[in-house]
C-alpha cells in the first residue's frame, strides 16, 4: 500500500513557492494603493496587473524545476543537498523582498536582497544544469524576471530615496 500517490511529490514541490508569494501579496496588496503609487517609477515599470499572473508562472516554473531535481537524485540525500539547498536559499530571499520592500519601505535594502536573491538563483539554475537541463531551463525566465526587477528596484530606489521614508 502506497502512502503517498506518486503524482502528490510533483504537485507539493510546484506549489511550494506560492506559499511565500501568497503571504506577500497580503502584504503588497496593502501598500499598492497608497504607498507605492506615491513612488516616482520609470516609464517601462509593467503596470501592476502584470506582477500576479508572472510570478505565479514563475513560482510554477521553479517549483517544477525543483521536483525535477529531487526526482533525478533520488529525493533529500547527500547528492541534493547544494542543488536544492541552493533553491532553498533563493527561494527564502525571494520572500525576503516583498516584506523589505513594501512592508518595511526599505527600497535600498530590498535592492540588497533582491541582487543577494538573483545571485543565489543563478547559483542553482547552474547547479542543475548538469542534473536535469530541463529544470534549468524553467529557471531562465525568473532569472530574467529577476534582472528586469533588480533595475526597477534601483530606480525606484534611486529616484525615491530622498522622499520621507515611512518607518
Amino acid at each position: 500500500m502506497e502512502v503517498v500517490p506518486a503524482w502528490a511529490p510533483a504537485v507539493g514541490f510546484t506549489l511550494l513557492p506560492h506559499a511565500g508569494g501568497f503571504l506577500g501579496g497580503k502584504i503588497t496588496k496593502k501598500e499598492i494603493p497608497v504607498w507605492y503609487e506615491s513612488l516616482q517609477k520609470p516609464s517601462w515599470c509593467p503596470p501592476n496587473w502584470v506582477f500576479a499572473p508572472v510570478w505565479g508562472t514563475l513560482y510554477t516554473s521553479m517549483g517544477y524545476g525543483s521536483y525535477l531535481v529531487w526526482k533525478e537524485l533520488g529525493g533529500f540525500n547527500e547528492k541534493s543537498v547544494v542543488p536544492l539547498g541552493l533553491y532553498a536559499g533563493q527561494l527564502a530571499l525571494n520572500w525576503a523582498w516583498t516584506p523589505i520592500f513594501f512592508g518595511a519601505h526599505k527600497m535600498g535594502w530590498g535592492l540588497v536582497t533582491l541582487l543577494l536573491t538573483t545571485g543565489t538563483a543563478t547559483a542553482t539554475t547552474a547547479s542543475w544544469y548538469n542534473i536535469n537541463k530541463t529544470a534549468a531551463y524553467l529557471m531562465v525566465p525568473y532569472l530574467a524576471w529577476l534582472t528586469m526587477a533588480s533595475a526597477l528596484n534601483y530606480r525606484i530606489w534611486k529616484d525615491n530615496r530622498n522622499k520621507k521614508q515611512s518607518e
